[in-house]
């Protein structure tokens, strides 16, 4: 009778349960495709710096604004979220508070939608209000930039009582008007199709620091207000007649339409929607009586200055080796942060990284305040000792050494918690003169420069010349495009032939690989040379949001170094290979021995992206004498040098073998193997090692007198295969020879050193850092 009655009260409960949810869910709701059952759910996007159709989410439950946290997030989810919102689907999400840590209860974890539910309530997940999140996991969406027909915005808070999001800099002197980066001008904030300004009663100088950070400069100076404001009184007569002056305005001519006022900063924020502030209601045309519009001059970093009083500036700062680097991004001012500490360069551990330590570092390096603080190696994994935990930073230090920081333990960190940053840099408008056609995508195509733009005339479109075209420069395509890392530099594009643009307009480019546009590479002047200018040779770029990079594990190489006397008779294959210097053609074969410089090289792949030999297997060559295949001729570079730089010895390694040997972490499985012709490769977190005992695993010093040496090791040499850092694919070791027993000491990555501990390396030309010169 108990079971019954149980059983009775549970079919009762959920026939009532089923009533309540069907009474909630017939509450009127806004015109929209969709509309939450149970309670009312109400969404918004939130956060800073974001677009208007991305940010955190927030939902609004039981009278509560609260977040969801990341766990389990998919696109899916998203895709619901984006269409409560409005939107017609995602294109992705964030983790790892992205847009910012919200505040209040996190109402859902481990969310696991379908991607076709109604409400975000009818997704699995924890239950509301349950959840083991901290809101530095709060997740974010970007939604497809395409609002639902007849979607009305009633469940969204609007964003103009509690956010600013889009701010410019106008400038309004007429020679300012053209020349970038824009350095000076008002401050405007997006208000609904247009801008508005900003009324500057109370405006100071932490206001316009807040405001050059965000527009990319690391400072700002004192602008002439009188200026601004006595043009802004002047009569229509009198402007007339000053027409042709340098100082014209052209601001009179606009009406102004005021929407901040108050604005208080400290200095420290990383966006002015952090600031407080406060916002005009109603009519605003006749607001800020006794002011004027907010105008704003910013101080461009060394890499932006323009003339000659900001370039002298530039060339006193540079004086004395910077302190911090950045390593590893696509883009200038972002990367893995990297300092120097007792003349070795390291790594930061994230812990406690936030934008206020982020910004610290952007400034210093002659950029604008933080756009994000990256955690988790997303920029790669750096080397050698980590330097630094726990930064914490007010905003206001000049340098990332006056902030607080723990020195840490080998235990405390690994360089799976780098920290990384991306930093506001200015517009310059490089990607506006470069364009690709013809590619199955935006990230592929030939490469298309505009040419003839500097008169304000519309700009020419041509062809760049492939003669020479390689993965630096496309690297630097790739850049100015926006589009991250090269994956391939092209010569021939015959397969990208879609564009009416067939004038080949530039020629002879050679870039280093750092530029930010292929305009600052070297290339040929007006006058065309090129032998083949026909649209089938242009230059073409398959560019990639991350890439491989390759180093060597210096210590190994110390460890296992040796002199072996080998007989000419096991050295044929070695020959047929180019594995010996000249003068073992001359040998008396095969009597005789040669005296080889023997080592192991263990190759660790610390990228974001497989390193993939650049020919496919179709075109891999056999060598018959060793039975193995080449898929990339020359893969590493073995040199002895003299401390002056003259090459005495040298080496090759070809890539008869790129396979996963190790991964660093059990849960990365080893993805490329060599038996059965299998793939070639190295898996990211995988090395690849080639063991001393076999052969050409070495340098031929026959010839080599005995004296103070360098061994130096460059992997890719030529470039071949597209890394997100070259800097680091040298090696070198001090190394000193009696002619019977070498003593190989002081190995390191090229890089990994100050300029004042590599000296004992002397500078020489060639490749030095892996840098040429």
């Amino acid at each position: 009778m108990g079971s019954c009655s149980t059983w009775a009260w549970q079919e009762l409960l959920v026939l009532l349960s089923s009533l309540w949810l069907w009474v909630g869910s017939a509450q009127p709701t806004p015109p929209g495709p969709t509309h939450a059952s149970g309670p009312q759910l109400k969404f918004r996007l939130a956060g800073y710096p974001r677009k208007h159709n991305e940010g955190r989410v927030e939902v609004f439950y039981n009278d509560e604004w609260g977040t969801i946290c990341d766990d389990d997030f998919t696109l899916a989810n998203a895709h619901v979220l984006c269409r409560h919102l409005g939107f017609v689907a995602a294109t992705g999400w964030a983790h790892s508070a992205k847009y910012g840590k919200g505040v209040g209860r996190i109402w859902l974890d481990n969310v696991n939608c379908a991607g076709g539910e109604k409400s975000i309530g009818d997704c699995k997940h924890r239950g509301w209000g349950n959840s083991d999140c901290s809101h530095e996991e709060d997740a974010g969406v970007i939604c497809k930039d395409e609002r639902i027909p007849g979607f009305k915005d009633s469940n969204v808070i609007e964003t103009e009582q509690s956010h600013v999001e889009e701010v410019r800099l106008r400038p309004v002197v007429s020679g300012a008007r053209r020349q970038l980066p824009v350095t000076e001008g008002i401050v405007e904030v997006r208000y609904k199709d247009g801008w508005a300004q900003i009324c500057d009663e109370g405006w100071d100088s932490q206001n316009s620091r807040v405001v050059c950070g965000m527009m990319g400069f690391p400072a700002e100076k004192k602008v002439n207000r009188n200026f601004y404001k006595q043009a802004k009184s002047q009569p229509k007569q009198k402007r007339r007649e000053d027409i042709g002056s340098k100082k014209r305005l052209f601001s009179e001519r606009q009406q102004l339409n005021y929407r901040l006022h108050s604005v208080s900063c400290t200095g420290t924020e990383v966006h002015l929607s952090m600031c407080t502030f406060e916002f005009y209601r109603g009519n605003a045309s006749a607001a800020c009586g006794a002011g004027m519009p907010a105008v704003v001059s910013c101080v461009p970093g060394p890499l932006f200055a323009t003339g000659n009083a900001h370039k002298k500036k530039q060339r006193q700062q540079q004086q004395g080796q910077p302190r911090i680097r950045l390593k590893g991004g696509a883009k200038v001012g972002e990367g893995r942060v990297e300092v120097l500490k007792n003349s070795e360069w390291g790594t930061i551990c994230d812990d406690r990284w936030n934008l206020l330590s982020a910004s610290v570092v952007c400034r210093e390096l002659g950029f604008g305040s933080a756009k994000e603080a990256l955690t988790g190696a997303r920029m790669g994994q750096g080397t050698g000792p980590i330097h630094m935990n726990e930064v914490q930073c007010l905003g206001t230090e000049k340098s990332l050494w006056s902030c607080p920081f723990k020195n840490i333990t080998q235990e405390d960190c690994k360089h799976t918690e780098d920290a990384a940053i991306r930093c506001n840099i200015p517009y310059m408008g490089y990607e506006n003169l470069i364009r690709l056609s013809g590619g199955r995508s935006r990230f592929e195509g030939r490469v298309e420069v505009a040419v003839g733009t500097g008169n304000g005339d519309q700009p020419r479109w041509g062809l760049v010349c492939g003669e020479g075209w390689g993965t630096l420069e496309a690297m630097v395509a790739c850049r100015q495009l926006g589009l991250g890392f090269a994956n391939h530099g092209l010569q021939e594009t015959w397969y990208w032939d879609a564009s009416n643009v067939t004038e080949m307009v530039l020629s002879g480019v050679k870039c280093a690989g750092h530029e930010m546009s292929l305009s600052h590479c070297q290339h040929h002047s007006a006058s065309l040379n090129c032998k083949n200018t026909g649209t089938r040779f242009a230059a073409g770029v398959i560019c990639s949001e991350t890439a491989s990079d390759l180093l060597l594990h210096a210590p190994l190489v110390q460890e296992t170094a040796y002199i072996e006397d080998r007989p000419l008779h096991m050295l044929y294959c070695a020959a047929e290979e180019n594995c010996l210097s000249s003068s073992a053609r001359l040998a008396n074969w095969p009597y005789g021995h040669r005296r080889l410089l023997r080592f192991s090289s263990q190759i660790h792949n610390n990228g974001r992206a497989d390193f993939r030999p650049k020919a496919g297997r179709h075109s891999w060559v056999w060598h018959e004498c060793h039975r193995h295949y080449h898929s990339m001729d020359i893969f590493t570079h073995y040199d002895i040098l003299t401390p002056n730089g003259t090459k005495v010895a040298e080496g090759h390694k070809a890539s008869f073998c790129l396979e996963d040997t190790e991964c660093e972490e059990a849960d990365v499985a080893k993805r490329y193997e060599c038996a059965n012709f299998g793939e070639q490769g190295i898996t990211v977190g995988c090395w690849d090692l080639y063991r001393h005992d076999i052969d050409c695993q070495w340098i031929d010093i026959t010839d080599v007198k005995p004296g103070n040496y360098i061994l130096q090791v460059v992997i890719n040499p030529n470039f071949e295969v597209a890394e997100s850092d070259f800097t680091n694919n040298a090696m070198k070791c001090n190394c000193k020879y009696d002619g019977h027993r070498i003593w190989v000491h002081s190995c390191h990555i090229g890089d990994a050193l100050s300029e004042e501990a590599n000296k004992r390396f002397e500078q020489y030309p060639g490749q030095l850092n892996n840098q040429i010169s």
